[in-house]
């Protein structure tokens, strides 16, 4: 688990045959999970200035693979003892958005992303979402798009400030909100089976069934 607060921006070496290789001042153990820009991949080997990780091809099919050059987003895996100052992020990437539109407003940048339909059930106006692993509040949902407001600290401290229309993004939508889209469907399809309505007992059982 991570809680979307990037601790450090490191170089790509390369990324050959799978195997991507990071140059950071963060020094893991070897199977540790770290995400890289919003991706929870595994440590598997160790370098004098950084460490490689290894992308299966599910994970690769599910990422904006050509922002994996130049810098990235770094977050180790959270600790039981961590505070929760971001949002819980799985490291699981639901999908590819794209930045349509970036307006300056006073102190902070609007950005605009792109999201297929299907995954803006999961986004909420307030809600919380991942950007290549940084954690955000969403300020407007539209049909196909939401809006981020960045401030100039979020801005400075990862690689959000780069961005450009048309840039791919990394998207994790919000856990809970995915856990709630969940068991209403499950809600709906007990409601088909049986004459009464779910209850509350059902929905208990459903949960910690998770």
């Amino acid at each position: 688990m991570f809680t979307g607060l990037i601790q450090e921006c490191g170089e790509v070496k390369s990324f050959n045959n799978n195997i991507l290789s990071i140059k950071a001042k963060h020094i893991p153990k070897i199977g540790d999970s770290i995400a890289i820009n919003g991706a929870c991949l595994t440590v598997i080997t160790l370098q004098a200035d950084g460490f490689d990780v290894e992308l299966s091809k599910e994970t690769r099919d599910l990422l904006a693979l050509e922002n994996y050059k130049d810098e990235v987003h770094i977050e180790p895996a959270m600790q039981l003892s961590s505070r929760l100052d971001g949002h819980i992020v799985q490291g699981h990437i639901d999908t590819i958005g794209e930045v349509i539109k970036i307006e300056e407003k006073e102190n902070m940048f609007d950005f605009y992303i792109k999201c297929p339909k299907e995954f803006m059930l999961y986004i909420s106006k307030k809600g919380s979402i991942a950007i290549d692993g940084v954690s955000l509040t969403v300020n407007d949902i539209f049909e196909d798009s939401f809006r981020l407001s960045i401030i100039p600290h979020t801005l400075r401290d990862t690689l959000l400030g780069t961005y450009q229309i048309t840039r791919k993004v990394n998207i994790e939508t919000d856990f809970l909100a995915k856990q709630i889209v969940h068991t209403i469907n499950k809600m709906d399809i007990l409601n088909k089976d049986k004459e009464n309505k779910t209850s509350w007992s059902d929905i208990d059982k459903i949960n910690l069934s998770y």
